[in-house]
């Protein structure tokens, strides 16, 4: 054999395991005397291995290090360019929401990077299209299972709809929270895992499993340390559900609904989570068998929390936001909207599938409540149009919608009123023309001491409910386009002109228009 020298001199025979250790970052150990017999050689093998094992983490967490710095760089060097176009962006703002009368939507989504906004939008769009796959039976492409911290805090900042400014400061201090917590994460380099990861226990560096009191594992739940506090740390699916839902506050309530345009409770939570690539079912027995039951104290942002009733069983569902507050398609608010939990309320985990099927709470079923109020009827005629509990025009203009300047309607029927209008500005290029909307008690006086053939007693006009308006523009005659239009038209957004105000009812009356079948 040939001779090979060492790094001191000493020669020995070739060494048949060299190269064994030629992993990327391992310690040479070529200069190292042969061992004399295979078990020798199996130890120096176990060494070189580990060795290399050891190396190679290293080698992972400087990438995962340094992809953290340069995600962090450039959302810093993002916010800066944008700081200037924001700045300009909310002083046009506020010069249009003075001219215009109208309270600014959302200030969080005012204020964020238009960069930002626009990916947050698009990310939207693509959950609502897997949404819709899922919902319609179909196999989606692959769900978005990663997501970027700062995308997912501005998913969580856009709007659906209008919203009452008493709703929407409860609705904007949540959304403001989740953003806090998200933006809390980021600054301390938390990387989201994916349920798949925690359920397998390949957990992102610096995360580990929940333990409760007694040390026992909490189901789908990590761990990390922020600011030197432990902290809960959701999945990536648990962040997006909680920003799907956000995103969809001020959508409509409509019985049965599950689209942008309407959605009940179990439609809301339904279709966050067909975003997700899970179909957890449209009734309230199936989401509830959809996960594993969790104990109150243990509620993480992304379950779904159910009220139930003795009497009534199931009857409310809505995704977790914390703080004992969940995102609701709500039957008495009519739109999405933040709410307290029930009293009594139970939760499941989606991304935890049960063991054993779930016991759902006892009940009698002797009443009957959804999404908080009691069904409607499935009568086709009239429903009465008080709600809130306020009476009939002395409902806190706090508790309406705007729908532009001097004009305010529940917030449901300002929602299909919006969509109706823009449907009216596509066809006939200008603005529909409004002339009333809500009309208070003193404004019904006034008007009906002015006109008093045309106007209802005081207190009793739709009006005063704000589920009415009277438009102008051509709509105010009966043989013109756009009555036709509106006749045509106005049905699919909800709007209808009621028998008596038809040109063959008793009071014609051509520019009155309401929200529903009202009696």
């Amino acid at each position: 054999m040939g001779a090979d020298p060492s790094p001191g001199g000493v020669t020995g025979p070739t060494r048949p395991w060299a190269g064994l250790n030629t992993v990327a970052g391992a310690p040479d150990v070529s200069g190292v005397p042969a061992p004399s017999d295979p078990r020798a050689v199996a130890q120096a093998r176990a060494r070189a291995r580990a060795r290399a094992q050891v190396a190679a983490r290293r080698a992972r967490a400087q990438r995962r290090a340094r992809a953290r710095a340069l995600r962090r760089a450039a959302l810093g060097r993002l916010l800066g360019r944008c700081a200037a176009v924001a700045a300009v962006l909310a002083l046009t703002l506020t010069v249009s929401v003075a001219l215009a009368g109208v309270r600014p939507e959302t200030p969080a989504a005012a204020s964020a990077p238009l960069e930002l906004t626009a990916a947050a939008t698009a990310l939207r769009a693509e959950l609502a299209g897997t949404a819709a796959a899922v919902l319609a039976g179909s196999t989606p492409d692959a769900p978005a299972t990663s997501a970027d911290l700062a995308l997912t805090a501005a998913l969580a900042g856009l709007r659906a709809a209008p919203t009452s400014p008493d709703q929407q400061a409860v609705d904007d201090a949540a959304r403001v929270a989740w953003q806090t917590r998200l933006a809390d994460l980021a600054a301390a380099g938390i990387e989201l895992p994916t349920a798949a990861a925690v359920a397998a226990g390949d957990l992102p560096e610096g995360l580990s499993p929940a333990t409760d009191a007694l040390g026992l594992v909490v189901p789908g739940v990590v761990e990390g340390v922020v600011g030197g506090r432990v902290v809960a740390v959701p999945t990536v699916e648990a962040a997006l559900a909680v920003g799907t839902a956000l995103a969809s506050l001020g959508t409509p309530y409509v019985p049965g609904g599950t689209s942008p345009a309407g959605t009940d409770c179990t439609g809301l939570t339904a279709t966050v989570w067909a975003g997700l690539g899970r179909a957890v079912g449209t009734t309230f027995a199936a989401q509830w068998s959809a996960g594993t039951v969790v104990p109150e104290g243990q509620w993480q942002p992304g379950d779904l929390v159910f009220g139930s009733h003795p009497d009534a069983g199931l009857d409310d569902v809505g995704v977790y936001v914390g703080a004992g507050q969940v995102v609701t398609a709500s039957a008495t608010a009519h739109q999405v909207a933040v709410l307290p939990a029930a009293p009594g309320a139970a939760a499941v985990r989606v991304t935890v599938p049960p063991a054993v099927p779930n016991t759902p709470p006892p009940s009698d079923g002797s009443t009957a409540t959804v999404c908080g109020a009691a069904p409607v009827s499935a009568a086709t005629g009239p429903v009465s149009p008080a709600w809130g509990g306020w009476a009939n025009g002395q409902i806190p203009t706090s508790a309406l919608c705007a729908i532009g300047a001097g004009h305010r309607l529940r917030c449901d029927a300002a929602a299909a009123y919006a969509g109706l209008a823009e449907a009216f500005q596509n066809a006939f290029h200008r603005p529909i023309c409004i002339t009333d909307s809500y009309r208070s008690l003193s404004a019904q006086v006034d008007a009906h001491e002015r006109k008093p053939a045309i106007t209802a007693v005081p207190g009793t006009s739709n009006h005063g409910w704000g589920l009415a308006v009277d438009l102008c523009g051509g709509v105010n005659g009966f043989d013109t386009p756009e009555h036709a239009w509106m006749a045509r038209w106005a049905p699919t957004f909800g709007w209808t002109a009621p028998d008596w105000a038809r040109a063959a009812g008793s009071n014609p009356e051509p520019w009155h228009w309401e929200y529903g079948s009202l009696a």
